[in-house]
């Protein structure tokens, strides 16, 4: 089966690429970048958030100065790796701002959260009453990020 993004052509690569880059370009700045009408590119951008590849547009924070310069990489694991387990491990992160991803895992641990935090007082917060006190978590370890290398939304394609 064919992925949506198989179905797309060099002029909806190039939208995206864009968009990626600057979501905050016009319809005619995008529509002129890709050689385009604005109806023509609209319509095409319209398409690809109806039908993916597009998720949803969102404004990113700096996040020095948004007070959360922090950045730390935790393994959970849970007690039961069952569905009911997952399900109310998930229902529960999803109540966190503190944690901007959370992954299932294949391997030792079971999620993989990213957490963000202001200070060390705040990062012992968010362990202490949030992490610790999640759904069936029985283990916990912490590793700090000390620089953000390479930071990116963008998938390429």
């Amino acid at each position: 089966m064919r992925s949506v993004m198989d179905k797309l052509d060099g002029r909806d690569r190039a939208i995206l690429r864009l968009l990626q880059q600057d979501g905050r370009l016009t319809n005619a700045e995008l529509a002129e970048r890709v050689n385009l009408s604005p109806s023509a590119c609209l319509r095409r951008v319209k398409l690809m958030e109806e039908r993916g590849p597009i998720d949803r547009t969102v404004m990113l924070l700096d996040p020095q100065a948004a007070g959360l310069p922090g950045v730390a990489f935790v393994l959970l694991t849970l007690d039961q790796q069952g569905r009911a387990a997952l399900d109310a491990f998930e229902a529960a992160i999803q109540r966190h701002p503190e944690a901007s991803e959370c992954c299932l895992l294949a391997g030792t641990a079971d999620y993989m959260v990213r957490v963000v935090y202001a200070d060390a007082a705040d990062f012992e917060r968010i362990h202490t009453e949030i992490l610790t006190q999640l759904p069936g978590v029985v283990r916990v370890q912490s590793t700090l990020a000390l620089r953000t290398v390479k930071r990116t939304t963008a998938l390429p394609v």
